[in-house]
């Protein structure tokens, strides 16, 4: 087939081939009917990524390679900062975003075990996994309802002489009060973690200058897996302008390594085999030399090559996410007699993950939930609802060690309780969400 033909021909080729492959079987979309399953997200892709992928795999370098490093470098200017690392999950972006404040690079600021960490329990568990495993103790305080994000009159009352960090993340595309926790944190020196993982592309107003999500605090994290705002299978990316910071998080996710050579590369600095490390002999090899206890985190060229196609996509999505939300907001008002519609933080422009409801008294979430999934609409929880009452917490809970509790977490139970989400991805259409509007009006009123 390929004979009598270049390496660049061919791959000319194949790549033709796929783009032809994936518009004849991939990208013919059937027009929705009412009664068809509408999930909560959805992959939204084209030829372009499947040309990367197919590209990425023609080269076969795998590990990180010239689309990691592309991406890196597109995603930083997308969000409009310094340095961005590209991982493989938005967990171990949490975990990295974690650990590199463990560094002893940070001097007087290193977290250690026995701080504690401002946090709230109405999320996704790996947003404090980190802290827990590494003997730090998660402080939690409440959220306010319609915003679904931390309260920030609770930050005061959660401060102590061991506090070090506030890490919590934007719900479903909501900020919260940026400036408030910005404040705070700069006023007591605490590091601020944004779990950006579900906001991507959403943006806040601060000091009369308009900045996307993950990058007011010290660190930001994003995950790239498929209900995400844009995809690459499994992925994810922690990003920041700070120079040692960025520095503590390559070496976390590259093994715990001093060298900051990339993959396949030797002797960046020119100096490999010349210094004195730690108690290591004269000139050992740069290449082998661990400065943190770290991991291996990275992504595949694969998955980057996707993501290269996708991050082009960002602003289209991002406008589509809007207009749905916005589109379900109006079908439903109304109903607030009923349900509680959500509400944007004040100063931002969310790039909404999803549109969450919360029943009323006389309403029964379970109810509603079971009319709606009967009737093709996947719905989901706000996650954890509440972590601390899961199985993963039993040890700490009997104990009565590990972590502390602001407050009786009122809006966190009732969240548990009451609380629900429905899509707003790209793929879907007006007369989806239409559909949507009335299935959930039936749902509490009767058909």
């Amino acid at each position: 087939m390929f004979e009598n033909k270049t390496e660049a021909q061919a791959r000319t080729e194949i790549l033709h081939a796929v783009k032809e492959y994936c518009d004849t079987f991939h990208n013919k979309k059937k027009e929705f009917e009412p009664g068809d399953r509408i999930t909560y997200a959805s992959r939204v892709y084209d030829d372009k990524e499947m040309c990367n992928l197919v590209d990425a795999a023609l080269e076969f370098w795998l590990t990180s390679g010239s689309y990691t490093a592309e991406f890196e470098k597109k995603f930083a200017e997308y969000l409009g900062v310094k340095y961005c690392s590209l991982v493989n999950s938005g967990s171990s972006a949490n975990l990295l975003a974690f650990m590199a404040l463990t560094s002893p690079l940070l001097g007087e600021r290193q977290i250690k075990p026995g701080d504690e960490m401002i946090t709230v329990a109405a999320g996704f568990p790996t947003t404090i996994t980190p802290a827990i495993q590494y003997g730090v103790v998660p402080v939690f305080i409440d959220v306010a309802i319609p915003q679904y994000n931390l309260d920030v009159t609770q930050l005061e009352l959660a401060l102590s002489d061991k506090t070090k960090v506030v890490m919590a993340a934007h719900t479903l595309g909501n900020p919260f009060d940026l400036a408030a926790v910005r404040e705070f944190c700069d006023k007591h020196n605490l590091w601020l973690v944004e779990d950006n993982c579900d906001a991507l592309g959403t943006a806040y107003i601060i000091g009369g200058e308009r900045k996307f999500t993950g990058t007011i605090g010290d660190i930001g994290t994003s995950s790239f897996y498929p209900p995400h705002h844009m995809t690459m299978g499994e992925g994810g990316a922690v990003y920041t302008n700070h120079p040692i910071l960025n520095k503590c998080i390559r070496s976390f996710r590259d093994w715990g390594r001093d060298c900051s050579c990339a993959s396949g590369q030797d002797n960046q600095c020119g100096h490999r085999f010349e210094k004195q490390y730690g108690e290591l002999p004269l000139g050992y090899d740069h290449k082998y030399v661990y400065s943190h206890f770290g991991y291996n985190l990275k992504a595949t060229d694969l998955q980057a090559a996707i993501g290269c196609a996708q991050i082009d996509k960002m602003p289209e999505f991002a406008e589509k996410r809007k207009n749905h939300f916005k589109r379900l907001l109006e079908g439903l008002k109304g109903c607030e007699d009923k349900l509680v519609l959500p509400v944007a933080c004040e100063n931002s422009e969310p790039c909404w993950f999803g549109f969450l409801l919360t029943c009323k008294d006389g309403v029964s979430r379970n109810q509603m939930v079971s009319y709606l999934e009967s009737h093709g609409i996947q719905t989901r929880m706000l996650f954890a609802g509440n972590l601390i009452k899961h199985p993963c917490f039993d040890q700490m809970r009997s104990s009565g060690k590990g972590y502390r509790v602001i407050g009786d977490l009122e809006q966190t139970e009732r969240i548990m309780r009451d609380t629900f989400w429905v899509g707003v991805y790209p793929g879907m259409t007006d007369r989806m969400i239409d559909y949507m509007v009335k299935i959930i009006k039936e749902a509490v009123y009767g058909a």
